[in-house]
Parts: C-alpha cells; structure tokens; sequence
C-alpha cells in the first residue's frame, strides 16, 4: 500500500497599499506564503490556505490537479494570511472540513472581525478579500488520511499566540506554520515581553520531533523544506534581540538586520518591525 506523500505550493509576494516604508524602497509587499497538501492514494489534507481570494481559487487549481479528495483544511494558527483564501478553495471542495485547534480558532475569529478585517486587512488588499470563513474547533489532536494520523503539536507563542504545526511521522515532515522561516525576514510585531523566549521554545519542540523536511509558513520560492531552516530561524531571533539591545532608533535596528541578511525576502516588514521595537 503506498504511503503518504506531499508537496508545498508557495504563493509570491503580494503588493501592499502602504506608505509606510523605509529609504529604497518604493512598493511593500506581503511575503511568499506557503500551503502544504498532505497526499495519500486518494485523499487529501490541505495545511493552511492563503491570503486573498484569488490566491485561494489557484491554491484550488493547485489541489484539484492533484487528483485527490481534499477532506480536510488545516490552519496552523489565525493569522488572516494562513485562512482568508479557504473560502474560495472550500467553494471547489465544499465537502472538505475546516479546522483548527480552539485557540487558533478564538485568533480566527478576531481576524474576521470589523477592527482587523476592515481596519487591516482589506485596506492593504482592496477588494481582494471577500468573506473569510472560520474554521471549526477540531476534535482532538488528530486528523485521519487513509488510516494514518497526522498529529496536531502545540506551539504556543512564535510570531503570534497559540501557533501550531502539522506533523506526518510516517514521512518525517513538519508543517510548521508561522514558527519557522525560510529565506523570507521574519515578521516580529507580536513577539514583545516573553515573546522571543516563547519562539525558542517553539522551535526546540520542532526540532525534538527529528523532522527530515520542515514546510516553513513563509519561505522563499525554490528554498526548500530543509529541517535547516529551524537553525536558521533562531540565529535570526538572537541576531534580532542583539541588534534591539544595541541600536537606539528604529532606522539603526533596521539597518542592521539588512546588513546581517541582505538576500532575505521582504525589507519593508524588518522596518514594521523595527518600528515597534523602537516605537
């Protein structure tokens, strides 16, 4: 009997109404986005969904040309850019289910709320965003493919609270979510007070799972899903609480993670974060 299988689909960076940007550059952009399709012979389990509708119809071409029955639609945690495109995939799969862990359902539904919604979202993507739907509390943590279990694993805080990963243990793959970067800076506007010591933490538990490939919640186009990525995440988080401690204003804190990682996707996200470093 084949086992399991899957493939990573990468969404490029989007453009951003903003004006909010640091010297050189001329356009914001939202970062390359990853959903991970988690295949057996005939079904499917489709870990996190996209940002904007039109991203979610070709995440829907994308399953679709697979072959397989999607019967389920992971989303590691609430951040809109992991679940606003399930709407339009569960329109091509209306038998799929949406689920998610109760906490991440709680950050969902905030995400879908007037003050996020429309005082956050749909103004950076105009008529982009529809109406996202919410996924349903799932129960327990595990979720059936063709009688094999992939295991829900708790995170708790990394670039938001109550983050998730997806593991398949029977091919050594993590969906990491949002715990985990590859190529792409890391977006660290929530990770204030203990945030950064929680990230460490979420990042030991990825790494104790022993995975052989790591799908990074945002990685670069062609990266890859090398476990190396979980590496590469923490020498990002000690370089950034280094240049916090060291820099007196945002543009200096700024400055100083484009010098450490010039080739990393998306400046103008290190500028938000270094504005709310050093507000």
């Amino acid at each position: 009997m084949p086992g399991l299988a899957y493939a990573t689909y990468v969404a490029p960076e989007a453009p951003v109404v903003s004006d909010d940007l640091p010297a050189g550059e001329r356009q914001e952009v939202w970062s390359p986005t990853t959903a991970t399709l988690i295949q057996g012979e005939r079904e499917a389990v489709l870990v996190d969904a996209l940002l904007t509708d039109r991203q979610g119809h070709d995440l829907a071409d994308w399953v679709e040309a697979s072959g397989k029955d999607l019967t389920t639609i992971y989303v590691t945690h609430g951040h809109g850019d992991h679940f606003f495109g399930a709407a339009a995939v569960l329109e091509r799969f209306p038998e799929a289910r949406l689920v998610a862990t109760p906490e991440v359902v709680e950050v969902m539904a905030a995400h879908v709320a007037p003050a996020l919604l429309d005082g956050f979202w749909r103004p950076r993507f105009p008529d982009q965003i529809g109406d996202p739907v919410v996924a349903e509390r799932l129960d327990g943590d595990t979720i059936g493919i063709e009688g094999e279990e992939l295991v829900v694993v708790p995170l708790g805080h990394s670039d938001t609270d109550h983050t998730t990963a997806l593991h398949a243990l029977s091919i050594g793959l993590v969906v990491a979510g949002d715990s985990v970067y590859n190529g792409v800076h890391l977006y660290l506007g929530e990770a204030g007070q203990d945030g950064l010591h929680d990230w460490f933490g979420a990042l030991d538990t990825v790494d104790g799972l022993r995975p052989r490939a790591v799908v990074a919640g945002h990685q670069a186009p062609g990266a890859g899903d090398d476990p190396g990525a979980i590496d590469a995440t923490r020498d990002y988080l000690r370089d950034w609480e280094e240049a916090v401690r060291r820099s007196t204003d945002a543009q200096g804190l700024y400055d100083t993670m484009i010098e450490r990682y010039p080739d990393r996707i998306n400046r103008t996200l290190v500028w938000h974060n270094a504005e709310a470093a050093k507000p």
